[in-house]
């Protein structure tokens, strides 16, 4: 299965399109502002997660003597 000649003349098209384009980046793509990709509710839970595992086995650690 060979690409027909309009798509592929669509697709240089683009191509040539963007590369007159080249480091003029919009203002409006880049992200500004501190955006975390998680909520702020998971990196609760994840915080808490890791701090109360490291407390128990801490505290594990403790009463069972040293090394166990």
């Amino acid at each position: 299965m060979t690409t027909s000649k309009r798509l592929a003349d669509r697709k240089v098209g683009r191509f040539e399109k963007n590369i007159t384009k080249r480091g003029a980046v919009p203002e409006t793509t880049t992200k500004k502002g501190k955006d975390y990709p998680v909520g702020p509710i998971l990196l609760g839970f994840f915080v808490f997660v890791v701090i109360g595992s490291s407390l128990f086995q801490i505290i594990r650690t403790a009463t069972s003597g040293g090394m166990a």
